[in-house]
């Protein structure tokens, strides 16, 4: 019986060995369980602040290229109204020519012809 209780014993030994490597397995899991935790923590605040962010600058984005087409809008119309300033200023320009020729043409004196 010595005999079984020596091999006995050894079983038990071993058995006990493996379920001390085994917690010390899950210790070590649960350890690194923790970070990944912590990190998945940092992360997902990380992530609420660039969201944020990220909102932030898509309303100043928004106000900013509605206040460019203002911009763009204001311009065209103004270049617009500009261009027909000119062709005005053209046609007053080429009227007002033509009339001092014609006036200038009434007052020369007239040649007696001989």
């Amino acid at each position: 019986m010595s005999q079984q209780a020596a091999a006995l014993q050894t079983y038990n030994n071993e058995l006990v060995k493996c379920i001390e490597d085994l917690c010390s397995k899950r210790e070590e899991l649960n350890r690194q369980i923790k970070l990944e935790e912590e990190e998945k923590e940092r992360l997902q605040h990380d992530v609420r602040l660039l969201s944020e962010k990220l909102s932030r600058v898509n309303e100043s984005l928004a106000q900013r290229l509605a206040a460019r087409a203002t911009f763009d809008r204001t311009i065209a119309e103004t270049e617009a109204a500009y261009t027909k300033i000119l062709e005005s200023s053209q046609s007053l320009l080429s009227v007002l020519k033509q009339e001092a020729g014609n006036l200038s043409k009434a007052t020369e004196p007239r040649r007696k012809d001989h």
